[in-house]
């Protein structure tokens, strides 16, 4: 975990707690900041009404309103649910990105880009695997 997201976050149990809690692909993704392979979440095809939430602390981070098909291979939203996430600059490939980690336990969630819809022109672009869907009732 970062500095500046361990610093944030308001959850934070150890790596071992974590490998307890989530699947060995959760924690590569959310706790080691790796990345899904493009279009392996069924979470791309949900259109349901809902709430997608952090898969390790359950946190509401997007409301499926704000979800859209961006192409990616990877659910996109172009706005989380105010005061849930947190980004830190990312680096590690080379290139500027901006992380999206959760703001209540710091799981890596995925990168936002600038290339989103209106009206925010943001695109989220979360691994499916660190997200969970909860319908509405």
């Amino acid at each position: 975990m970062s500095a500046q997201t361990a610093a944030t976050a308001k959850v934070t149990p150890s790596d071992q707690d974590w490998s307890r809690l989530l699947t060995p692909e959760q924690f590569r993704v959310m706790r080691e900041h790796g990345t899904e392979l493009p279009r392996s979440s069924p979470l791309n095809a949900e259109k349901r009404p809902g709430i997608f939430r952090c898969a390790a602390c359950n946190t509401p981070l997007f409301d499926s309103s704000t979800k859209y098909e961006s192409g990616s291979g990877w659910p996109s939203f172009y706005r989380p649910i105010e005061h849930a996430i947190g980004t830190t600059v990312d680096t590690s490939l080379g290139m500027r990105r901006v992380e999206v980690h959760c703001a209540t336990c710091g799981g890596h969630l995925g990168h936002v880009f600038p290339d989103g819809p209106r009206p925010t022109g943001e695109r989220y672009c979360m691994n499916g695997v660190a997200l969970k869907f909860e319908p509405a009732a």
